[in-house]
């Protein structure tokens, strides 16, 4: 008699009756879910933000836009997403990651729509800022959410897939945009290229029923029995809780004064402070040149002598896809600390030659800003990891939250000043002082950055 093919191993409600604790579980398909709801989140956060660098040099005419407004808008939303993580981070250690998650990509899908009807600058830079807003919500919940729910061992490729959502999210408008910009034969395509992003909101919000609230979150809130029915009922009943930490008295501040769990004050008492500012200026040291050279991506070429600047900056776009996929497959390769401190490296030594050199020709202008392209988006898979592993339960969203605040000063800073700089003293002032970021990067990282590789994220 044939005997019966074995279950597969890597679906985890199909394994043994051996029971397995929750960040030892294999990949299966309950994370896969998670995986896509949360991915499908990123992209359509990358896809908003993306489109906004080609939809501002269609728009520049119809709006009267100059170097102020331009920098304005597209800051606007950065500067949205800086309120909405830092406040949101500590409501989510509160009420849940799951409240967050699962509702705002509705609202988001409106205020992208309610784009169309723009008809001046003032009521464009209103809708950024609440798409900012938005959007910084769920940052901190969907990252903190997936990587609460994704296995120890695969924790850096799952929220890679984060990652390469966004980069292809980014990717994809620019290229839906670009193609708006030549087939549209109406008036002021730019306010087509901004609703679309209504399309993908939507999709995730269809993508992200069903997946549940965090365990982590629950047992911190003394809810086991109802993490545990909800483990079993969506991963298996051999499947067991994940290790509490033993409790502890509330953080306390320098001043010996308590701070509240999940409050923003919390993140600066001596048990975490080192770590909230690591987290603080890796992200805001890494993001700075990220969106300042992708927003304006087209005007910065042309700055630089290429004369096809859109086709220049279609190629830089593309490569910010293919960067998130390779950084996806060596992030649990390499050691935290060493993609760290290696990615601002590399970044700032490509950079460079475009600020300190003249006359460079345009191949190599081309060839050098995708090589950058390249290893700003690979290292940006770090954003969506490392984060996440410097925090304890109790103060994760929190972290993140303020994390991604800080990274959104930074990104809001240069992205405003880029075309002020460039117009007052010239494209490779601008392209030496994200070189002075990438090294001031790198230096903090070497020196303060801890090693989180292989971490389980109960024992912080």
């Amino acid at each position: 008699m044939r005997k019966s093919t074995p279950p597969d191993v890597r679906a985890p409600q199909d394994t043994a009756s051996a029971t397995v604790e929750l960040e030892d579980v294999p990949f299966g398909r309950f994370h896969l879910h998670v995986a896509v709801a949360g991915s499908g989140g990123q992209f359509s956060d990358g896809y908003i933000l993306g489109i906004i660098g080609i939809a501002l040099t269609s728009a520049t005419d119809d709006l009267a836009l100059n170097a102020v407004w331009l920098g304005l808008l597209g800051a606007a939303s950065l500067a949205g997403l800086f309120f909405g993580s830092l406040f949101s981070g500590a409501l989510i250690d509160r009420i849940g990651r799951h409240p967050i998650f699962a509702f705002d990509m509705p609202l988001l899908a409106a205020l992208s729509l309610a784009q169309f009807w723009t008809a001046a600058a003032w009521q464009l830079l209103l809708l950024r800022l609440l798409l900012g807003l938005v959007l910084g919500a769920d940052y901190a919940a969907s990252k903190t959410l997936v990587s609460e729910l994704a296995p120890r061992k695969s924790r850096g490729r799952m929220m890679s897939v984060l990652a390469i959502a966004w980069a292809a999210g980014y990717t994809i408008a620019y290229l839906v945009g670009y193609l708006i910009a030549q087939t549209a034969s109406g008036d002021r395509p730019w306010t087509w290229m901004l609703a679309s992003s209504a399309v993908p909101a939507l999709l995730v919000a269809a993508a992200r029923l069903g997946v549940p609230e965090s365990p982590r979150w629950l047992i911190a809130k003394g809810r086991a029995q109802e993490a545990a029915a909800m483990i079993a009922a969506k991963i298996g009943p051999h499947v067991t809780l994940p290790t509490a930490p033993a409790p502890a008295p509330a953080p306390a501040t320098s001043s010996g004064a308590p701070a509240e769990s999940g409050s923003l004050r919390a993140l600066f008492a001596p048990a975490l402070r080192s770590r909230t500012v690591i987290a603080c200026v890796f992200y805001l040291c890494h993001i700075m040149p990220y969106f300042a050279l992708s927003t304006f991506s087209p005007r910065i070429l042309a700055s630089l002598g290429v004369h096809n600047a859109y086709f220049g900056g279609a190629v830089y776009n593309l490569l910010l896809l293919v960067g998130a996929v390779v950084g996806m497959s060596v992030i649990d390769r390499l050691t935290r600390r060493r993609f760290l401190v290696g990615s601002f490296a590399v970044a700032a030594v490509l950079l460079l030659p475009l600020g300190i050199l003249h006359d460079l020709p345009i191949t190599l202008v081309i060839v050098l800003f995708a090589a950058l392209a390249f290893a700003l988006s690979a290292a940006d898979t770090l954003a969506f990891v490392y984060p996440q592993e410097l925090f304890p339960t109790r103060m994760r969203a929190t972290g993140v939250g303020a994390a991604v605040a800080a990274s959104r000063i930074g990104a809001s800073i240069s992205t405003f000043l880029l075309p002020v700089v460039v117009e007052s003293f010239g494209i490779r002032t601008a392209m030496t002082g994200l070189v002075l970021v990438l090294a001031a990067g790198a230096l903090a990282c070497y020196r303060y950055a801890p090693e989180t590789s292989g971490l389980k994220l109960g024992s912080q």
